[in-house]
């Protein structure tokens, strides 16, 4: 069956195409009984509209694109709900494409997202991302953006993260505080705002407790499963350490599987806190201290927040929102 059209449903009730129009459009130029008749016949016909037509008509998809790492990720997954249900509820559709920790695939997905003609982008940067030119080209196409948890080195720029500081300093805390003193610390890339920052808790919150800060207990990893599961070795037998601190999601999963390899006896002996939304923390072994970001509260402030940017008509200067972690364990 073919898609009705304006046109045939003004044939059909002998009005012109743009009166047709503006009666769906509930216009104040159509008189009550005029748009009575038409909407009724455009039920009993099905009819629906042409969004892509629609879009290209007012220069606007109602349409936002999310690109993040990757979906298989608690964290990222819950985002990606905050973002869908404040999108929904604002009458917005959502696209999502994965880098997979690629800047080409992230470059790529930027692209993608401009050919189908969304309105904006939410986005969380790629592992591999140290340039942004890609990133330069939505400025100066004056498509708005958000970015949320991974954010470029920019001031003049709408984001929503967490006090990445305050919860390592709050994760390290907790480790001192059950006595240990030679606590590690596993980390994603260095170019990583969220590294940088978590970094930053781990060490202020060592010094002010007047443990020295030892640079060989800081391990930066990929996102290789194999490469976590040697540091983790390397860490315990070597450096003899007591506790890990986990900079990540992934992180946390394949260092927990790295300390689990280990044996019940050192298992009894490493504390380990890490930034995690991984589900079912308290039936997880070994124990895990998981600092939680509130990964729906984000995702639902930074679609309000790209789509008030999108809405406006006067284009409010960058608002940066910063949220709160929590901490909870299986203890």
């Amino acid at each position: 069956m073919s898609k009705i059209t304006l046109k045939e449903i003004g044939k059909a009730l002998n009005l012109s195409v743009s009166t047709v129009s503006r009666a769906l459009r509930d216009s104040y130029e159509i008189g009550e009984k005029t748009k009575e008749r038409v909407l009724e016949y455009a039920k009993s016909v099905h009819y629906r509209p042409n969004p892509i037509a629609q879009s290209l008509k007012v220069n606007k998809s109602h349409s936002i694109c999310v690109i993040i790492p990757e979906i298989a990720n608690n964290f990222f997954s819950e985002v990606i709900n905050g973002i869908d249900y404040a999108a929904y509820e604002r009458g917005y559709n959502v696209f999502i494409f994965q880098t997979h920790e690629s800047y080409e695939r992230e470059v790529s997905s930027i692209h993608l997202g401009m050919d189908r003609r969304v309105d904006g982008f939410i986005m969380s940067l790629s592992g591999k991302t140290d340039h942004y030119d890609h990133l330069d080209l939505l400025k100066s196409e004056e498509i708005p953006i958000v970015y949320f948890d991974r954010v470029p080195p920019a001031n003049n720029i709408n984001k929503v993260v967490v006090n990445n500081f305050e919860g390592a300093y709050n994760g390290t805390k907790q480790l001192i505080n059950k006595g240990k003193k030679k606590i590690a610390h596993i980390t994603t890339p260095l170019i990583l705002s969220i590294t940088k920052e978590r970094l930053e808790g781990y060490k202020s919150c060592l010094r002010d407790h007047d443990i020295e800060v030892d640079e060989a207990l800081i391990k930066f990893c990929s996102f290789d499963p194999q490469e976590a599961i040697d540091i983790v070795n390397k860490l315990v037998y070597e450096d003899q350490i007591d506790a890990l601190f986990l900079g990540s999601d992934r992180l946390a999963l394949n260092a927990l599987n790295a300390v689990k390899k280990l044996g019940a006896s050192m298992q009894n002996k490493i504390e380990i806190v890490g930034f995690t939304n991984m589900k079912y923390v308290d039936l997880l072994s070994p124990v895990i201290c998981a600092i939680y970001q509130p990964a729906l509260e984000i995702g639902h402030a930074a679609a309000n927040l790209l789509i008030d940017y999108i809405e406006a008509r006067r284009k409010p200067e960058p608002k940066q929102i910063v949220l709160k972690t929590f901490m909870k364990t299986n203890d």
